[in-house]
């Protein structure tokens, strides 16, 4: 069984910076592509930044620039580093691990999700 459990969250004034950590149980870490999510209240969740198990990444369009995926995989750690917060950033930030699994014949993406925790971005 895998669990993704998150920390790093709180509350930060606009302009400033919080740095998200998603530690990952199990034996999946380094072959898992790893990302962050979030929803705000209201809003659909929407993907916020990628790393796959070969290092590449890719970001939102509202927070290139701003944010920073990682990930350290003797750690089974995924990190992401969030400056110049704005108050729309502010949601519930959700780690998710994705692997491909083999169902008798077929390949399948497996999905597995962290508890969140919450960025609220506020003076």
């Amino acid at each position: 069984q895998v669990q993704l459990v998150e920390s790093g969250g709180g509350l930060v004034q606009p302009g400033g910076s919080l740095r998200l950590s998603c530690a990952a149980s199990g034996t999946i870490f380094s072959r898992a592509a790893m990302a962050w999510y979030r929803q705000a209240p209201g809003k659909q969740r929407e993907l916020v930044a990628r790393t796959t198990n070969s290092g590449s990444t890719n970001y939102a369009d509202s927070v290139k620039g701003r944010f920073t995926i990682s990930r350290d995989n003797a750690k089974n750690t995924v990190y992401l580093q969030a400056n110049s917060l704005r108050p729309e950033d502010a949601a519930i930030y959700y780690c998710n691990a994705q692997v491909t699994a083999l169902q008798g014949f077929r390949v399948v993406l497996q999905d597995y999700w962290g508890q969140g925790t919450q960025v609220t971005v506020s003076s």
